[in-house]
């Protein structure tokens, strides 16, 4: 099975890779079939861990693999990638900014406002998640010093984990708000939908602009980290701070570990 994965073309790695992202949001979402409520310890560990995978793969999946190929390509290697990196953030904290001060969202009720801005966000959000799979993929199949395969993997994996929760903190409140469960499920997994097309447009566009590389996987980078500090740690330490620490430590120990071991 992993042998027929690596031989793949990559713009079907980075496909596949991304349907499963989006299917571990489906799978989130549809805890709201069999509960109408979850242990808000474990959802804020889970949320704690993912964050932690994020900034792990964000470093060893595309930080890494960004600078050493913008030494091979020539320039100014640490500003490129300072660049990209902060423009990634940038990006992702402008558009959070933008959602909350919305128009269209100020008739709404408090608790169904946050939780149609926390669907916005995270669709939003997934959209650098998918482009940096894909990116990476496609990276790989470039052969970039610091790209591999097993690494693109891994980050969609680290992406995987931390959108089971994120399904979850989409569909759940929209159930508390009255919506239906079937609605409820519906409108969180079509939050990570957006991932396998920005996935698959990802890897075009790294075998298509090669010099752009550094750029592209610095970007993702820094708007992965922004997710993590803008929605993940925050949502998950507000009521459990020591719980949420420790998943952070766990997950980025865990995504290290992985992306070291199998890279």
């Amino acid at each position: 099975m992993v042998e027929w994965f690596l031989e793949l073309n990559p713009v079907w790695q980075g496909l596949i890779a991304t349907l499963f992202t989006y299917f571990v949001t489906a799978l989130g979402a549809g805890v709201v079939f069999f509960f109408k409520t979850m242990n808000q310890k474990v959802l804020d560990m889970m949320m704690g861990f993912a964050a932690g995978v994020m900034i792990a793969a964000s470093f060893w999946s595309l930080l890494l693999p960004a600078v050493e190929f913008s030494e091979v390509v020539g320039g100014c290697a640490w500003l490129t990638v300072s660049a990209g990196f902060l423009l990634g953030g940038i990006f992702v904290i402008a558009a959070d900014i933008a959602m909350s001060k919305a128009a269209l969202f100020q008739s709404k009720s408090p608790t169904l406002k946050r939780s149609v801005l926390l669907a916005s966000a995270v669709t939003l959000h997934n959209i650098p998640e998918g482009l940096a799979v894909g990116v990476a993929f496609g990276s790989a199949a470039m052969g970039i010093e610091g790209a591999s395969v097993i690494g693109a993997s891994m980050l969609a994996f680290g992406i995987a984990m931390q959108n089971f929760p994120e399904g979850i903190c989409v569909a759940m409140p929209l159930l508390r708000e009255g919506y239906t469960r079937r609605r409820s499920f519906f409108i969180g997994q079509a939050s990570g939908i957006v991932e396998p097309v920005a996935g698959v447009l990802g890897v075009i566009f790294a075998m298509s602009v090669r010099n752009a590389l550094p750029l592209v996987l610095s970007f993702s980078a820094g708007a992965m980290i922004a997710v993590a500090c803008v929605e993940l740690v925050p949502e998950s330490c507000k009521k459990n701070k020591v719980i949420a620490s420790l998943g952070v430590m766990l997950g980025f120990s865990v995504m290290m570990l992985l992306d070291v071991a199998l890279s």
